[in-house]
């Protein structure tokens, strides 16, 4: 049998890639794998404030699962490899906004629970002040009116996807009747006491005036936040339920019994702003929570608290006319809810920005679930304890 010699092209030895050439491919290949896993598997977070303590501390690393409840398909295509919404050195735009995908995700293992710590989109974070990005823009329009905020700061717009990362508890989920008194949260009428990682106000009075503070540094409490003076023999307390158990203990304590703000004060930042609510971190009449397929009925009780809803998270406009109300042009008297909302509270109660100050969170804002802590670096500390080492791959509950 006779063998047909190959061509010159197949026998030819093919160029041995050059070491640049090889660098490039292998640093191709890493950020498109590092995008996909961050995407849509698992990715890292930090945090940078309080309003969690003391379930996750300032400067704890986390794991964030996307597959527990689906991993979100992006909503803006076009962006810039692990930048999430500004480039890190020129401080510019890290998407393109002109190319938005509508909002998808992949089936998850479960949904988002009670109790569940959820990373997510900041409800209020689609508009914000470039040059005062910790402001609240909603607040500022309040405080300042929109005018002079327009004219202080450079205004943006950010896409879903491209809003602030926050981390929070799931208080309350879809169809639930939540309200809070006098500090105490109610879920469908039961008191939801709050867990033993989570801070919350006391008062205490002491026997004395000469009070011997070191205890407190000792026992964890941090002076400079944690406690502040009243009168000479009463302090208002941040801490734990267990901690301050703990204080009541002391032979120098008088009392120490749980604070909250008066029932009847108004705080306007409070959501949704409405002047006909009452309403302050520590005291909010019940609601109701949307649900997919929730039926709104539309009043002026109802308008304020949903309005959002309708208008942003949804996409419709919604216009008073008359005595009625008008949605997309057309006389509505009610409103059938499109997605799923969550309300999301910090453990660090009186330290938290949260659903008390910008209300529902759209399930198309839903990030992860926080899974575990990796890290924990304590920049205060000295040089040989800056490492935390207890909470070294340490569950998050």
């Amino acid at each position: 049998m006779w063998l047909k010699r190959k061509k010159h092209s197949e026998v030819k030895e093919k160029k041995k890639k050059s070491k640049f050439r090889e660098w490039t491919d292998a640093i191709l290949f890493a950020v498109i794998a590092a995008t996909i896993i961050r995407m849509f598997f698992i990715e890292a977070y930090t945090i940078p404030s309080g309003s969690m303590e003391k379930s996750l501390l300032i400067g704890d690393f986390l794991f964030v699962s996307k597959i527990n409840y689906g991993a979100r398909i992006p909503m803006t295509p076009v962006a810039f490899p692990f930048a999430h919404h500004t480039m890190p050195i020129t401080g510019t735009q890290a998407f393109y906004p002109g190319i938005q995908w509508k909002y998808r995700r992949l089936p998850g293992l479960q949904e988002v629970k009670r109790n569940d710590v959820v990373v997510f989109n900041a409800p209020e974070g689609d508009t914000v002040t470039l040059e005062n990005q910790d402001a609240n823009y909603y607040q500022l329009v309040r405080q300042l009116g929109r005018m002079s905020v327009h004219r202080q700061y450079t205004v943006a717009y950010r896409p879903v996807d491209k809003r602030e990362n926050l981390i929070k508890r799931c208080i309350g989920i879809p169809g639930d009747t939540f309200s809070i008194h006098k500090g105490l949260v109610y879920i469908n009428g039961k008191a939801v006491p709050l867990k033993n990682t989570g801070t919350g106000s006391y008062m205490v009075t002491f026997k004395s005036s000469d009070v011997n503070f070191g205890v407190f540094e000792e026992m964890g409490f941090v002076i400079s936040s944690d406690i502040s003076a009243v009168s000479a023999s009463r302090y208002l307390f941040r801490g734990t339920p267990d901690a301050m158990q703990a204080v009541a203990k002391l032979d120098f304590v008088q009392s120490v019994r749980s604070y909250s703000a008066d029932q009847h004060a108004v705080d306007p930042d409070v959501y949704p702003s409405d002047p006909n609510r009452k309403w302050n971190l520590d005291n909010m009449d019940s609601f109701v929570i949307p649900k997919k397929g929730m039926v709104i009925t539309l009043d002026s009780a109802s308008v304020p608290l949903y309005d959002r809803v309708i208008r942003v998270y949804e996409g419709n406009t919604l216009v008073k006319s008359g005595s009625g109300w008008l949605i997309n042009g057309k006389p509505a008297k009610t409103y059938t809810v499109k997605m799923n909302y969550y309300w999301m509270m910090g453990d660090n109660r009186y330290n938290s920005l949260d659903s008390r100050f910008w209300g529902f969170v759209p399930e198309d804002h839903i990030v992860g679930k926080a899974l575990f802590t990796w890290m924990s670096f304590d920049s205060n500390a000295s040089f040989l304890h800056k490492i935390r080492w207890s909470r070294i791959l340490s569950g998050i509950h």
